[in-house]
């Protein structure tokens, strides 16, 4: 099976960095996908690679993936994801939980 991979980059105004210096949520299989989140110093912008066995849905991806970016005011961030056929609201769902584990504060820190 050959895999299709979406390179993706947003920069918006006043992009905030994630707490923890990266995340991990999911796992690759039959309809899920695993997410990766790393902050990384990139000038503000968030770059996404999307490594996928789908073709034809780059629109959707970016979409989806620029809705999330812009709503949480994301930025300074490396996102990975290894999608295994996840619908949209799967990708969504799997963002969030990425997003709030790379936002979780540790017990030392409170």
């Amino acid at each position: 099976m050959a895999l299709h991979e979406i390179n993706y980059q947003l920069l918006i105004e006043n992009p905030k960095k994630i707490r923890k210096e990266w995340a991990h949520i999911g796992v690759v299989g039959s309809g899920d996908l695993e997410v990766l989140m790393e902050r990384k110093d990139l000038n503000g912008a968030v770059q996404v690679k999307v490594v996928t066995p789908v073709t034809g849905f780059d629109f959707i991806w970016n979409r989806v993936l620029e809705s999330f970016i812009t709503e949480n005011q994301l930025g300074d961030l490396l996102i990975e994801i290894n999608d295994n056929n996840a619908t949209p609201i799967v990708v969504s769902i799997r963002l969030a939980q990425a997003l709030a584990e790379a936002n979780r504060v540790e017990e030392e820190e409170i």
